[in-house]
């Protein structure tokens, strides 16, 4: 494993490496295949889904036109659904609990990338923070998960929000910067 990939992994600042490029291409190319299936081509989108991630739970499902970074780094919980046009961006781990919903064109993206420091960014330092969502929990279309967020179990973030802090357990959040509404 390169120096760079190790950082990534740990949570480090880390520079782009030719061992993460030549990953990344082969989860485009298995993406590529992915989204091409046919309308019922079930079968053939969970084969590639179980060769891809590092875990997808029986009765799960993920709907085309789905992108990811490596695959490696996502597990997709029993019953869960991730519907059309998903993003999930996984430099760190990707953890989607049993029977979650996951409404089209969500995206889940662990990367951060200087904000202060303008010639590390220039230079193309980032590093990663991992995203979790529990169990039985609902995400509306359009939602963004930022880097390092957990998602408790039996919430729901409403369409369209940008969730940006960790929301708890039972609980109805939404708004940009998601804010909890009422509990569940």
């Amino acid at each position: 494993m390169s120096e760079q990939k190790d950082r990534m992994l740990r949570g480090d600042w880390y520079l782009d490496a030719p061992e993460l490029v030549g990953e990344r291409r082969r989860c485009r190319r298995m993406l590529d295949r992915f989204n091409a299936t046919a309308a019922d081509g079930d079968a053939e989108r969970r084969r590639i889904l179980e060769e891809l991630l590092a875990e997808f739970g029986p009765g799960a499902s993920v709907l085309p036109r789905f992108q990811c970074s490596y695959g490696a780094q996502i597990g997709i919980g029993a019953n869960s659904f991730v519907n059309n046009d998903a993003l999930f961006m996984d430099d760190a781990v990707i953890t989607i609990g049993d029977d979650v919903r996951i409404g089209p064109r969500a995206q889940l993206l662990t990367a951060l990338h200087p904000m202060e420091e303008h010639d590390r960014r220039r230079a193309g330092w980032e590093r990663t923070a991992p995203i979790t969502i529990g169990d039985n929990t609902w995400l509306g279309g359009g939602v963004i998960v930022c880097p390092g967020v957990t998602i408790g179990e039996n919430t729901v973030i409403g369409a369209g929000s940008v969730v940006i802090r960790d929301i708890p357990d039972h609980v109805f959040a939404a708004g940009n910067p998601a804010r909890i509404i009422r509990r569940l």
